[in-house]
């Protein structure tokens, strides 16, 4: 199973590829939002097209807002990778700080600090909650697999009765049931007589005789 980072566009298409996707993202979220908005502060007979208005008005905007934040993470996100040559979470935590940081440089050095705070810590909990999952989700084959190889195994309490019959794990079995459920019956051995004995039972008598001599 693929990692978020490897399972992602190599770099530089990343980049486009992650504008188009907060473009659209950002598009689709901003004209529910604006529509639902755009019903609400119209009155009665035009919601409708207070809705339709606002919704041409706003989400490309809102669109827009995602695509940009979207090509400067994946710009940093490229640059990390190729500065450190490796692909893991520091990547994208480092980018989204960066990104946090860079878009507030015109409010001051006090507001960069806390947005580039706040989208370092924002891209840890998502990238944590990532790894979580994949974690989840590989054990969880893992123990698929486990089950398909072996059926019996993992499930406490079962004894294993894959013996051929005259082994010693067949043997005990049966003297575990015995035990269980009364005295467990010897098998006889071969040539003693008890065959015969049961057919001496069963013997007619003498027939007698009516010949005159």
């Amino acid at each position: 199973m693929g990692t978020p980072e490897t399972s992602r566009e190599p770099c530089p298409d990343r980049i486009l590829d992650d504008v188009g996707g907060a473009f659209g993202m950002g598009a689709v979220g901003g004209s529910a939002f604006h529509f639902i908005k755009g019903i609400y502060n119209s009155p009665k007979g035009a919601r409708l097209v207070g809705g339709s208005q606002a919704v041409r008005m706003n989400a490309p905007r809102v669109g827009g807002s995602f695509a940009v934040w979207g090509g400067l993470f994946s710009t940093f996100d490229c640059t990390m990778v190729y500065l450190r040559q490796k692909e893991d979470p520091w990547n994208s935590i480092i980018a989204g700080a960066a990104t946090g940081g860079f878009l507030q440089m015109r409010q001051g050095l006090g507001a960069t600090a806390r947005s580039a705070a706040m989208g370092g810590v924002l891209l840890a909990l998502i990238e944590g909650a990532g790894i979580m999952l994949n974690k989840i989700m590989s054990e969880q084959q893992q123990q698929q697999q486990m089950v398909m190889e072996d059926p019996g195994a993992g499930l406490p309490g079962m004894p294993q009765m894959g013996g051929p019959p005259g082994s010693e794990e067949s043997s005990s079995v049966g003297s575990w049931l015995g035990g269980l459920f009364g005295k467990a019956k010897e098998p006889e051995p071969a040539g003693s007589g008890s065959e015969t004995k049961v057919l001496e039972s069963f013997d007619a008598p003498p027939v007698p005789s009516f010949e005159f001599k």
